[in-house]
């Protein structure tokens, strides 16, 4: 009888398994060791796909970008909605794997579908008729309010402990021992609140944008 087949040391494989160690337990637990161990494979096999662990961590950050939804800039959505709808996207999917947020942080690099989606936001601004500056302001502002939305919990980072809160010490935090078991909700209301406020900010701006640019003669 035939020996089973390993399957195939593949680039999408091995993103795949990083991945999986980066969500499971951080960015210290990729090595090239781990992931042959992890692979069935000897470590010098990893060498025909990625030279150095650091390549092997831009990718999986570029396997969680693909996850991030782009079809609003390219279904007719106004660039308030499609920023909106965007930002809650991308947010889930650094929800899903919060790990890897501090190499996605450092921002595309060379990494397509990185570039792809500042190239999408960018894009569907000044087509919107942002100035080119703006617009580039605009996806910075995007990127570190969801960046910073997933690089923590506010509610998480309050200890259930009622003792912790003394009021003589915290007279205003008598309920903050609550907010841990209320996490989701309270983070994801959170995003909604500072996202309406930052797009509302951006219309105001958008409308005087407008107003100013010079009208065309009939």
């Amino acid at each position: 009888m035939a020996r089973p087949r390993k399957p195939l040391l593949s680039t999408d494989r091995i993103v795949d398994t990083a991945r999986a160690l980066v969500d499971a337990e951080g960015l210290a637990a990729v090595s090239t060791r781990r992931l042959a161990a992890e692979l069935g494979v000897s470590g010098p096999s990893l060498y025909n796909h990625f030279r150095t662990k650091d390549e092997i961590l831009e990718a999986v950050a570029d396997s969680v970008s693909t996850q991030v939804d782009l079809s609003m800039f390219e279904d007719g959505r106004d660039w308030r909605t499609a920023l909106h709808d965007w930002a809650v996207s991308y947010r889930a999917a650094l929800r899903d794997h919060p790990n890897i947020v501090p190499v996605l942080a450092q921002g595309p690099g060379r990494r397509p579908a990185g570039l792809r989606l500042a190239d999408a936001v960018y894009g569907a601004m000044v087509e919107a008729g942002w100035p080119p500056a703006q617009a580039t302001s605009i996806g910075a502002l995007m990127r570190y309010f969801i960046m910073g939305s997933a690089l923590g919990s506010f509610a998480g980072g309050f200890v259930d402990d009622a003792s912790a809160y003394d009021p003589a010490d915290y007279p205003h935090l008598g309920q903050a021992h609550l907010l841990a078991e209320q996490q989701e909700k309270i983070d994801e209301r959170a995003f909604e609140t500072g996202l309406t406020a930052l797009l509302d900010g951006l219309m105001q701006q958008y409308e005087q944008v407008k107003r100013s640019a010079p009208r065309e003669v009939p």
